[in-house]
């Protein structure tokens, strides 16, 4: 179906991708994985024809029909779920076409265009998209809602919604899962599991990978290997390749070893000068084996609390909201070192807003909330990233936050995010969100704090720092809530879950498996409810499509009976003909 052949991409003098060959075939879902900077969304734009190779071939059928996600939010006074049908271009062709036939009074071309309605399932469009914009968290009433009413995190939902609207023949996505809640993302693996098209997706969420795909594409060192299997059992195999590849290196430096040792000893010795000449021939033709290499470069734990109060934080009945009007209410919770809690619930329930109450940041409606006075906050959530100064450069950040601190020790910390040499004293307006996203974390751990609160802490960060944040909260004494949609890192790293719903924070009794199976029951039962009871607005849209039906049928009709008038006129005269010839 697609395929790359003997493919180089360069970034200035580096190269991004070199010599890559090989296929994706029709029917795969294949995850890219590897870390930031290795050419990920660079494959995608080639094949969506974005950037051109500086040597090889991208081969793509022609007739195929690729739907992808608009990188930049839309904008404007058009209604949400407007904006969704336009995904599907065909039917917006045929609906135009079909407006202009009316128009005119053509019949025929009418009647051809509502066949062609029906066979893209057009007359079900409206009801397709309300059930995407559903799925991904739009509340019914904000179907009909313009644009500019939300924020840039549900545009972009708006624009994965018109993606998914488009029926195609190949699906590229670039981190589908960043801009969604834990209920969206078990949604959206369960659509993209059931969707017909090949799917090319890019994703750091292994949970995701490990429901979804049937091949892994690993972009390492420039180059590009295709594994047969989902996630977990790429790292099984990548792992058996390494381990295989650093024993053919140890073998060969042993053999290396003794060939010069070899020389060393006799290459001055004219009996056994030629000998040793040919040895190092051969040690010259021995293809050199690589040392395997399994190191990361993030390497960082939390720093000891100073103090660690047997409870940290205790809210009692408290109620929380904007303008006077509750969000969350009778909230009661008790923080002490060691939990783990994650909060889960779609997103606009309230799960930030309660991060807001636990930091601090808003204060109650009604209830209480007593910190004890020693407690310390680390709050690390997305805005944070906004507040960080561009002309500044990551020494200097932390210099701010800690005075006292040496020079050494600041590259020594900062080196364990990734922030080495000269990384660390440049202005860091340049960084990918990514790079500032680990910067505003390194700032968060170096506070040594012993509460620690991370809102959406894996936006942005790849699967080597995602593992780093999960062994260094392994190493952490003080308490830790959580909100994020990395279903692996809430496993590995919180042993409690609570669930924002109708205005409430309550414990849920199970693990996230148990929350996934409870979560598609009450989707199913939703659906299967509004199945049994047809919705008003949806009998309106049946009869409305009925009527638009039954008025382009009707000049077609006309035509038919006024023929079928003239054939039985002529009939009549050729009956009459024979008769009179008969005479």
């Amino acid at each position: 179906m697609i395929a790359f052949k003997h493919l180089t991409l360069r970034r200035g003098p580096r190269k991004l991708l070199e010599d890559v060959d090989l296929r994706i075939q029709a029917g795969q879902r294949v995850g890219i994985v590897g870390a930031n900077g290795t050419g990920k969304s660079s494959l995608l734009s080639m094949m969506l024809g974005e950037l051109t190779p500086d040597a090889g071939d991208i081969e793509i059928p022609t007739h195929l029909d690729i739907a992808t996600v608009r990188q930049h939010a839309p904008a404007g006074s058009q209604p949400a779920i407007e904006y969704v049908l336009d995904g599907d271009s065909e039917l917006r062709g045929v609906e135009a076409r079909l407006a202009t036939a009316e128009a005119e009074g053509d019949g025929n071309a009418m009647a051809e265009l509502h066949g062609r309605l029906a066979e893209i399932d057009g007359y079900a469009a409206r009801a397709r998209a309300a059930r995407l914009l559903h799925g991904l968290g739009f509340a019914p009433s904000a179907h009909d809602a313009p644009i500019d009413d939300f924020s840039g995190g549900w545009r972009m939902r708006l624009n994965l919604a018109a993606a998914l609207m488009h029926r195609c023949d190949l699906l590229l996505l670039d981190e589908p899962t960043n801009h969604l809640d834990m209920d969206a993302v078990f949604w959206l693996q369960e659509y993209l599991a059931a969707h017909p098209a090949t799917l090319v997706v890019i994703s750091h969420d292994r949970d995701f990978l490990d429901a979804l795909v049937t091949h892994t594409l690993h972009l390492e060192h420039g180059g590009a290997t295709l594994y047969t299997g989902n996630y977990s059992t790429f790292e099984l195999m990548r792992a058996e390749a390494k381990a295989q590849q650093q024993a053919a290196y140890e073998n060969q430096q042993k053999k290396l070893a003794q060939l010069q040792g070899f020389v060393d000893r006799f290459r001055a010795q004219a009996t056994k000068a030629r000998q040793a000449q040919s040895k190092l021939k051969q040690m010259e033709r021995m293809e050199k084996v690589e040392a395997a290499h399994w190191d990361t470069p993030f390497s960082f734990q939390f720093l000891k609390p100073d103090r660690l109060p047997e409870t940290l934080l205790r809210i009692d009945d408290v109620d929380i909201g904007y303008d006077g009007n509750p969000l969350v209410g009778d909230i009661k919770l008790r923080l002490v070192p060691g939990d783990r809690l994650a909060i889960l619930g779609r997103n606009g329930a309230g799960k930030s807003t309660v991060m807001k109450l636990l930091a601090g940041e808003l204060a109650p409606m009604a209830g209480e909330a007593q910190p004890d006075k020693y407690l310390k906050i680390g709050y690390f959530a997305q805005h944070q990233l906004e507040v960080l100064d561009d002309t500044a450069s990551a020494a200097q950040h932390l210099q701010r936050q800690a005075p006292n601190a040496s020079e050494q020790h600041i590259r020594d910390f900062l080196g364990g995010f990734d922030f080495r040499g000269d990384k660390a004293l440049e202005p860091i307006a340049p960084f990918s969100g990514g790079e500032k996203a680990r910067l505003a974390l390194a700032l968060v751990v170096h506070e040594k704090p012993n509460l620690l609160l991370l809102d959406e802490p894996t936006n942005h960060l790849d699967l080597d720092m995602r593992h780093a944040l999960e062994t260094a909260l392994a190493g952490y004494t003080g308490a830790v809530v959580m909100i994020a949609h990395d279903r692996h890192l809430i496993d590995a790293t919180c042993d409690q879950l609570w669930r924002v719903a109708d205005g409430a924070l309550e414990p849920f009794d199970g693990d996230l498996d148990d929350y996934a199976k409870w979560l598609s029951r009450q989707n199913a039962a939703k659906e299967g409810k509004e199945t049994a009871k047809p919705r008003v607005s949806d009998s309106k849209t049946a009869r409305r499509s009925s009527a638009e039906q039954r008025a382009a049928e009707k000049p077609l009709k006309n035509q038919i009976k006024k023929a079928e008038e003239e054939m039985a006129r002529l009939t009549k005269k050729i009956k009459a003909l024979d008769t009179e010839l008969a005479k």
